[in-house]
């Protein structure tokens, strides 16, 4: 017996280079946890998402432009997400200078999710991080094929 493929929830979301846009990606990424009953590592979800969406928009949305969210759940209880930008540069982590006021978003993805990193798009980047959730957080919620699509 074969068994079936086990697809992830999906959800999708595209912000414009606007002040508003990290807060946008953290109430979707918040409804979208929501939606799942994803409760385990919320805050470190949601902490990650506002720190690569404010990189994109720093670093990586020219002007006139916007990104993407993506938001996967797989059934093994694995949350990814990504967020695709269009902006030239190369994405690496570095130390912060001590007294600075910028440059300790990818530290704290790095310290927060289980894994992290940068995968090339044409053109841009897809900069992404992963979380393994408790075991029984969200099974009762996915379905034995999760083939949810939704934006």
């Amino acid at each position: 017996m074969v068994d079936e493929p086990q697809l992830p929830y999906f959800r999708e979301a595209f912000s414009r280079r606007d002040r508003r846009c990290v807060s946008a990606a953290r109430g979707f990424t918040r409804r979208a946890l929501a939606d799942w009953s994803v409760a385990d590592r919320g805050d470190d979800v949601l902490l990650c998402v506002s720190e690569l969406a404010t990189n994109a928009l720093l670093h990586g949305v020219p002007p006139g432009r916007g990104f993407r969210l993506h938001l996967f759940l797989h059934a093994d209880g694995i949350l990814r997400v990504e967020i695709h930008d269009s902006g030239d540069g190369c994405v690496r982590l570095s130390p912060p200078h001590p007294e600075g006021e910028g440059g300790r978003g990818l530290v704290l993805v790095a310290a927060l999710a289980d894994k992290w990193g940068v995968g090339e798009r044409c053109p841009g980047k897809r900069v992404w991080c992963e979380f393994a959730l408790a075991a029984g957080c969200c099974s009762s919620s996915l379905p034995k094929v999760a083939n949810r699509y939704a934006r």
